[in-house]
């Protein structure tokens, strides 16, 4: 298999060596090499790699910043000159962290964990072709939401709100509560009011019309009713019959 990568690096010479280091590596693809965060962030967004050559020390947006925003959609191999900052990288969930100046046998083991994670991470994918996650909008900034974190949205004109596992408050982002729902998988979500989807397998209480999440409740309206049930019994919490 062949990774995707992009390099980003505010120093001219080490995006230098890098690229030469992915031309040699066969299973490596490079897509994109930058030398300002930022812009990168536009790159990345529009095509994301696999993996990422991040430096950290950058200006405007430095590499556990980027990293942190772009999440778990792309993974992360930093790169920097300064020793102290190896801690954090792995607080972000790293990969690898390479300290300047970096050789190519460094460079390649690297690159062999990644390929190894990936490796790792197809064999536990739970259904070819079904995401595992969202990249949402939310205060300036792209934050990656995995599916099986979400217990419900609620849909407010032109916001939606993600309430999320161990989460103190939703995540609110703007857009329409139809644009969301086009994105999410149709057999882990469903819609049960003109207002609300509902992660099913959150799905524990059924009361009067309402779905109890705690001190919350989520309204059924008729029109959802049936195909919610529906849903339901193909995934064995309401018996047939």
């Amino acid at each position: 298999m062949k990774l995707r990568c992009a390099i980003i690096d505010d120093e001219p010479l080490a995006v230098s060596l890098l690229e030469s280091y992915v031309a040699k590596t066969p299973f490596l693809q490079l897509i994109g090499s930058y030398t300002n965060a930022v812009k990168a962030m536009e790159g990345v967004s529009d095509d994301c790699p696999d993996l990422l050559f991040l430096d950290i020390q950058m200006p405007e947006l430095n590499g556990l910043e980027f990293s942190r925003i772009v999440g778990e959609r792309c993974r992360v191999v930093f790169t920097t000159a300064f020793e102290q900052y190896a801690v954090d990288s792995y607080r972000v969930n790293a990969l690898d962290y390479l300290l300047k100046p970096i050789a190519y046998p460094e460079f390649l083991q690297a690159c062999e964990k990644a390929r190894q994670w990936f490796a790792l991470h197809a064999l536990q994918a739970p259904e070819s072709g079904t995401p595992t996650s969202i990249l949402v909008k939310t205060d300036y900034k792209l934050v990656q939401v995995e599916l099986a974190k979400i217990i419900y949205i609620e849909g407010l004109k032109d916001y939606v709100k993600i309430y999320i596992d161990d989460e103190p408050r939703p995540l609110l982002s703007l857009m329409s509560l139809k644009s969301l729902e086009e994105q999410l998988p149709a057999q882990q979500f469903v819609r049960v009011h003109r207002s609300f989807i509902v992660r099913t397998d959150k799905i524990k209480v059924i009361e009067r019309n309402r779905i109890v999440f705690g001190k919350e409740y989520i309204p059924i309206s008729d029109s959802y009713k049936a195909v919610l049930m529906e849903q339901l019994a193909r995934h064995a919490i309401v018996g047939k019959g």
